[in-house]
Order: C-alpha cells, then sequence, then structure tokens
C-alpha cells in the first residue's frame, strides 16, 4: 500500500475520530440543558416574588415576579435585529425605578416591528410612569452588548451588565423582567412570551455528527480494501 494511501487512511480516521467527539461533546450540551431546563421550569413553578427595593431574595432567575415602581422612560434601552414570527423589529426594555428611585428593575416590555429591525421612536411607546409589572426574572449577563450610535439613536445587541452600569445613573437588580402578556396592556410594545424550556439544536446537531463519522470511516474501509 503506498504512502500516500495510507496519509488519507488515516485522515479519514482521524475526521472519525474528531466528529466522534464533537458528537459526544453535543450529547453533554444537551444533557446539561435539560438539567438547567428542569431547574428553569421548578423555578417557574414558584410562588410569585415580590420586588419591593428590600427583598433579600438573590436567586431570582427564571421566577414569576412582581413590582410595582415608575417607569424611567429617559433611559429606554432598544434592543436592535429582534424577529417575531418572521417580522423583523426591535426589543424595547424600560428601567422601573423602585425604593424610592434608588434601585431600579429593567423591564422588557416587547416588540415593535421595524423594517430594519432597528430604527424606532422609543418615545412614542412610553406608558404611565407608576405601574404594576409582572413577569419571569431572566439573568443579566456580562458582555458583546456595546451600544451602538447611529444618527440620535442609540441601539444595543443585546443587555450587558457591565455597559449599563455605566450608562445608567442607579443600582440595577441582577435580573431583568420578561412582561407578560396582558390584554389590558397596549398592542405595542408586543409582550414575549417566557423562553421555551426545549432541547434545542444539541440533539440534531449530535446525529450530524455522528454520521459525518459513519460516513468518515466508511471512506476509510473503502481506501484500505482498495
Amino acid at each position: 500500500m503506498s504512502r500516500s494511501r495510507l496519509i488519507l487512511i488515516a485522515g479519514f480516521l482521524l475526521a472519525t475520530v474528531v466528529c466522534i467527539r464533537l458528537g459526544i461533546w453535543q450529547l453533554d450540551r444537551l444533557q446539561d440543558r435539560r438539567s438547567r431546563n428542569t431547574s428553569a421550569l421548578a423555578a417557574r413553578s414558584a410562588p410569585v416574588v415580590l420586588l419591593d427595593g428590600r427583598s433579600r431574595n438573590t436567586n431570582l432567575a427564571n421566577r414569576r415576579v412582581k413590582v410595582t415602581g415608575k417607569y424611567d422612560h429617559a433611559h429606554d434601552i432598544v434592543l436592535r435585529g429582534r424577529q417575531y414570527r418572521g417580522v423583523p423589529g426591535v426589543e424595547i426594555v424600560s428601567p422601573l425605578l423602585t425604593d424610592g428611585g434608588h434601585l431600579a428593575v429593567l423591564v422588557n416590555r416587547g416588540f415593535v416591528p421595524s423594517p430594519d429591525a432597528l430604527t424606532v421612536s422609543p418615545d412614542s411607546l412610553r406608558e404611565p410612569e407608576t405601574t404594576l409589572v409582572e413577569g419571569i426574572a431572566l439573568p443579566i449577563d456580562s458582555g458583546g452588548g456595546a451600544p451602538l450610535q447611529r444618527a440620535k439613536l442609540t441601539t444595543w445587541s443585546r443587555l450587558d451588565r457591565e455597559a449599563l452600569r455605566d450608562s445608567l445613573p442607579y443600582p440595577l437588580y441582577p435580573v431583568y423582567i420578561r412582561q407578560s402578556p396582558d390584554s389590558g396592556l397596549p398592542r405595542f410594545p408586543r409582550r414575549l412570551d417566557p423562553p421555551p424550556l426545549d432541547d434545542g439544536p444539541h440533539l440534531s446537531y449530535a446525529i450530524q455528527w455522528f454520521a459525518f463519522a459513519a460516513i468518515a470511516l466508511v471512506f476509510a474501509g473503502i481506501m484500505a480494501r482498495q
């Protein structure tokens, strides 16, 4: 057997091992996701937490929460590049001041259509400043969300805890509220359901990698027999 053929067979075998390892990695991610989904489902089934500025509950992720406060629409946040049922748009996030204005919680008030998924007038979407908000508390991550300035509109790709700390004049809860749909609220922003607790794409990715491994192994066998 020629040296070039041996190298080719070794390459197919190496590809087989790599694809199997990637398939196992996707299965590990699937297991981790299912574990987190189980915890999130338990949290969403727990009693509603009342946020009043004096709450000492630090484990709020995926808890149903309720808070009364005053919107600071002067610091509304526009999340660009969103879509809802195939329609491009943005999401509007408003700080809700609690504890006499010394602490705020961000409220994702929902989706607004926008042809370029960027341009919107937040001032036209203001709501009564003092309000009761109910929804699901979700963590605010750090990194990757620095604001973008275009003309007179500032938009964000995502909520970024570190960047928000520098742009808002008051401290924030470590979570934001994804406000629940309610027929008594305005049509837009359209309130969004909680993020789904599903398996995501990991199982299909794992199957694909194992299929690639099988194909590479078959080619290695064919080359060895010739």
